[in-house]
């Protein structure tokens, strides 16, 4: 099920009351007062971290592909008097008008992409949006199957209107050449004679550390540091939850030589290379590295 879709309706509406656990703000704020700001946070959901970060003052936008989610977000930022700007958008297909100089998903959502193309997707969308030295944080874990004697528990709630909301695994599957775990799980809500019950498949795609670095390096991000959730740098075997900070490739500078006449292979060639340096060895001599972009090439050429 498309993550989107499984954040709707009665599950939106008991995500809330029925966590285990919010997420703690400390790391993705020493991540932002490191990285800088504007920050973005992708999978945002109902707003933990976001709004905590957004009440300590830090310029932080959010972005989720869940409606229902931001609906419970702009409610509860309402309730708190705390602005928020968030956008209803999926993490692989951004388009945002800002670019940050942090972007970062507050636990491991990044596994909720099905698989290496949505996650490949979302990398480069990352890479589109950050802003020049920005840095990415990504979380990332393997799950453990669910134990056998947890398959069935009912973990339970009351709803501000009395009602009673129930929560269950009901099966799991899991397939370690896809890398993924499937796991049904049941929403349920009892008020008096009315009753509302979902079963929706909860599907976690996960990745080796080396399959993760490929991913970026493909995506032109650079894996720079791994870390625990706490910052501190972990062995090249290390698992549980992981920290990857990514920032874009650096590629070496690159000199080309070519005659003074050729002019459309030099700007061709500046086309091509960005922000690399061209080194023109012309007849009667270039001294210095020129820019790469074109009108500047063409223009120190005709002198």
């Amino acid at each position: 099920m498309d993550p989107a879709d499984f954040y709707t309706g009665i599950v939106a509406d008991l995500y809330g009351p029925l966590k285990s656990s919010s997420q703690d703000p400390e790391p993705y704020a020493d991540f932002i007062r490191q990285a800088g700001v504007p920050a973005l946070e992708l999978g945002c959901g109902d707003g933990d971290p976001l709004l905590e970060l957004r009440r300590r003052g830090l310029d932080v936008e959010g972005v989720d592909s869940s409606e229902d989610m931001l609906e419970r977000l702009r409610r509860r930022a309402a309730e708190q008097g705390i602005g928020a700007t968030v956008f209803h958008q999926r993490m692989e297909a951004l388009s945002l008008p800002r670019r940050y100089r942090a972007i970062f998903l507050a636990g491991p959502t990044f596994t909720l992409l099905p698989d290496d193309d949505a996650a490949l997707a979302a990398l480069r969308a990352i890479r589109a949006h950050l802003a020049e030295g920005g840095t990415a944080l990504v979380p990332l874990f393997t799950p453990a199957p669910t134990p056998a004697d947890q398959i069935g528990q009912v973990r339970t709630a009351v709803a501000p209107d009395g009602a009673e909301l129930r929560f269950s695994i009901v099966a799991e599957q899991r397939d370690e050449t896809a890398r993924t775990q499937t796991t049904l799980l049941r929403y349920e809500r009892h008020h008096g004679s009315d009753s509302s019950v979902v079963e929706r498949p909860w599907i976690l795609h996960w990745y080796t550390r080396d399959q993760f670095e490929k991913l970026a390096t493909t995506a032109d991000l650079t894996v720079t540091t791994v870390t625990d959730p706490d910052g501190k740098p972990v062995s090249a075997d290390a698992t549980g939850l992981l920290h990857f900070r990514l920032q874009v490739s650096c590629p070496p500078p690159l000199s080309v030589v070519c005659d003074a006449t050729s002019t459309e292979r030099v700007r061709a060639l500046a086309a091509q290379l960005g922000d690399l340096d061209v080194l023109v060895n012309a007849a009667g001599g270039l001294p210095e590295p020129v820019s790469g972009d074109p009108s500047t090439l063409e223009a120190q050429l005709a002198q």
